[in-house]
């Protein structure tokens, strides 16, 4: 995979996860320790200064009952 493509997913995944979570009305906080991450784990995935493990996004996938693909913006539907 080429670095502009990791580059591309990470951007994706950030734009979605604050998406979701914004419509949820939920705190990077509490996301958080919902999900078992760090407490400041969705701060930094949401502005792209970091990306998760295979762990992480499958449990904020689940959390927001959307697939891990739509997550990484393999696919524009968020159904699972």
């Amino acid at each position: 995979m080429m670095d502009d493509d990791r580059a591309a997913i990470r951007e994706i995944f950030s734009q979605r996860l604050k998406l979701l979570r914004t419509r949820r009305r939920i705190s990077r906080p509490a996301l958080g320790e919902l999900c078992g991450l760090g407490k400041d784990a969705v701060r930094r995935y949401e502005k792209a200064e970091s990306f998760p493990s295979v762990e992480s996004v499958c449990a904020l996938a689940d959390f927001f009952s959307v697939s891990t693909d739509y997550l990484l913006g393999r696919t524009d539907h968020a159904g699972q």
